[in-house]
Formats: C-alpha cells, structure tokens, sequence
C-alpha cells in the first residue's frame, strides 16, 4: 500500500499552524520543499491505479472512452460549417487536451478539503498541495499524449516537427491550469458548495471550447460571440493544440497571444488570492 502522506521528519523549522509567512518568503519555502509535492503526487497516482485491475490503462482509456461516445452520437447528429473536415481527430484532440484541464480543476480544488488532518496538523506551505494534484494530472497527460498520437497516425494524420510544440503548449497550459487550482483550491474551503459547481463548470466549457464541433463554421454570423468563445481559455489551448496536430487546422492569431496571458495571469492572481487566506487553511473544519 503506497503512503500518500510523507513523515513528520519530512517538515523540518516548519511555521505555527494559522501564521501566514510574507508572500515572498513563502514561495521561497514551497520552492525548497517541492519535493515533497512530487513525491505526494506520484504516490497519490500509484495509490489510485493500484486497486483497479487494468491499472495504469484507466488514465487512457478514459478520455478515449468519452471520445468514442461522443463521436459516436455528433458524427451523425453535425453538418454544415460546425462540422469539421477531419472530425475524428478534431474530436480526440479536443477531449484529450481538456481532460488535463478538467483533472486538474476537478483534483486541484479538492486540495486542502481532502486533506484537512494533514493541513490542520502541520504547517508547511499549503500551496504545495495543490501544486502536487496538478503535477499529478501532468503525469497523466504523459501517456494519453502518447495515445493521441498513435491514433492521429492510424486516421492519417502527417508527423511533422510542429508536434514538437505540444510540449510548450501543454507547459503553459500546465501553469494555467496552476493558477486555475490556487483559486479553486481556497474557494472550496471556504464554501464547499464550490464542489458542485466543478461538473457544471467542466460542462459548459467542454461546449464553449467547440470540443466536437468547429466555433468559426458554427458562429459566422455572429462575430461577437465567436470574439469572446476566441478568448475563452480552454478554447485558447485546445485550439493550439489542433493548430499544431492537425493539418488543415489554423488556430486565430489571438490564441497564440492570449493563451501565454491567460497563464500568467491566473498563476499570478491565483498565487496571490490563495496566499491571502494561508492563516486560514490550518483552522478550516
């Protein structure tokens, strides 16, 4: 049985349970101990695979799963400019990317209320917590990544040098989905009832960041609305990520401007907004 929990010998000149450090002391302590981050996550991810049978599998054959649904029911239902030429591809490519921002949202605002002995015992930088359920959902990414492309090999899609840019892509979106998790993160303690709004939250984003059917085609006629779907964040990325993937894929200019922005952005005012409430974490119930 993988211990997700590390020792008390593991926190060493550790701060008061309720004390919040100045902001630029504190990340300097997350930083030395972010070890400890990684070793939460990859146990936490042994932890979860080991009790299911096919294992190591389930990180995969999740997002192909919704991705076979979903193409089974919108390849026949699409027609017209939503459709894309190439849907198979435009789909997975869809579902796969926003499956690392859905786990990290989903994983990440749960950080502190799934951990509230350890929080309530130990004071150590809580930020390290969330970091540590975003690093896991990085781990995960890694082989579906590897998925993607064997299936965008079988349907025909060219391997080209641009598939190289999947990795700077997925790194600020990586930092995105950080920031995303810091607020979240503080926000569910504070009121639990966030927790239902997350699944609410995923769905209207899957739709909004035209996972199965292409915006531009679908919006024409409506420039305002296709403006602000461009600026939506998980549309920013996903949208990148076909640019990059797919041939015959142009994601906007805006995309490759605003996806950076919204990352720094959400890292800086999520680090910040989840700092404040640091005193708070250890006295949560």
């Amino acid at each position: 049985m993988v211990d997700a929990h590390p020792s008390v010998s593991a926190f060493s000149d550790l701060y008061p349970v309720g004390e919040r450090p100045p902001l630029r002391k504190y990340l300097a302590e997350a930083w030395r101990r972010r070890a400890f981050a990684m070793r939460l996550s990859s146990s936490r991810l042994i932890a979860s695979l080991l009790p299911n049978r096919l294992g190591v599998l389930w990180i995969v054959l999740k997002p192909l799963a919704m991705a076979i649904i979903y193409g089974a029911i919108f390849q026949f239902i699409l027609s017209g400019a939503a459709r894309p030429d190439n849907f198979v591809q435009f789909l997975i490519v869809g579902v796969f990317v926003l499956e690392f921002f859905s786990g990290s949202l989903g994983s990440g605002s749960k950080s502190i209320i799934a951990n509230t002995k350890l929080v309530q015992s130990l004071g150590f930088p809580r930020i390290l917590l969330p970091i540590s359920a975003v690093a896991e959902q990085a781990m995960r990414i890694v082989p579906v990544m590897v998925l993607l492309g064997i299936l965008l090999i079988i349907f025909g899609e060219p391997v080209t040098w641009s598939w190289l840019l999947m990795i700077p892509i997925l790194m600020i979106m990586g930092v995105f989905n950080l920031g995303v998790a810091f607020v979240f993160a503080r926000l569910s303690v504070r009121t639990r009832d966030v927790q239902q709004m997350i699944p609410i939250i995923n769905r209207i984003l899957f739709y909004a960041s035209g996972i199965f059917f292409n915006i531009d085609g679908a919006l024409a006629d409506f420039p305002t609305l296709l403006t602000i779907a461009h600026l939506i964040p998980t549309y920013e990325f996903i949208s990148l990520a076909r640019d990059v993937l797919l041939s015959g894929h142009t994601a906007p200019l805006i995309a490759w401007v605003a996806a950076p922005i919204w990352a720094l952005v959400m890292i800086v005012g999520g680090t910040i907004f989840f700092w404040q409430a640091e005193a708070r974490y250890g006295l949560s119930e």
